[in-house]
């Protein structure tokens, strides 16, 4: 009860594509036509197909990790309360994210147990950014490209390839024998 709004908040925020001031990433409205195209040209109908894909590109790719690892973004040591912690907020991230019922009962483990009322509210959410971005203007190839070729130069010298060059070169000095066998 103490976490609900942070919770909620979290997937509000995750789920909406201008919530508080912020647009949509270009990037993820040009992923998400480039299924919902692939589906059209494969003659793929299935709603739960096309949520699916969307859901395992974004959300359960990318947020789950985020929501499961902070100390991949931030500075902070993560201890077994607060991984066990996140581990329900993950899976209940993952719950909404799907579209099968889940059905709960006396067998059903506590962490399912605790957001079960707030899953069907969550889903919505999903289902309506999923839809917002369906319904906003599609993203030219050439405008994606312009994009991605500004966001480049803007961050031109936050990228040091020495640096990205040393790491591989180490990887690979240390996994020697497992590369060379490849």
């Amino acid at each position: 009860g103490t976490l609900q709004k942070f919770v909620d908040d979290l997937f509000e925020t995750i789920f909406s594509t201008a919530h508080r001031g912020s647009a949509l990433p270009l990037a993820i409205k040009y992923m998400f036509d480039f299924l919902d195209e692939q589906a059209d040209k494969h003659s793929i109908n299935d709603y739960d197909v096309r949520h699916t894909w969307k859901s395992n590109c974004l959300p359960l790719r990318f947020w789950v990790n985020v929501i499961k690892n902070p100390q991949f973004v931030f500075d902070i040591h993560k201890n077994s309360i607060t991984d066990a912690c996140l581990s329900v907020v993950a899976q209940t991230f993952m719950d909404s994210c799907s579209t099968s019922e889940h059905k709960l009962g006396k067998d059903s483990p506590s962490n399912k147990l605790l957001y079960a009322k707030d899953i069907p509210n969550y889903k919505s959410w999903v289902e309506r950014y999923y839809s917002d971005i369906s319904r906003m203007p599609a993203i030219s190839d050439q405008d994606m490209s312009a994009y991605l070729a500004e966001q480049s130069r803007l961050h031109l010298d936050q990228f040091n390839s020495m640096s990205a060059l040393h790491e591989i070169y180490t990887y690979i000095i240390k996994y020697k024998d497992e590369v060379g066998a490849l």
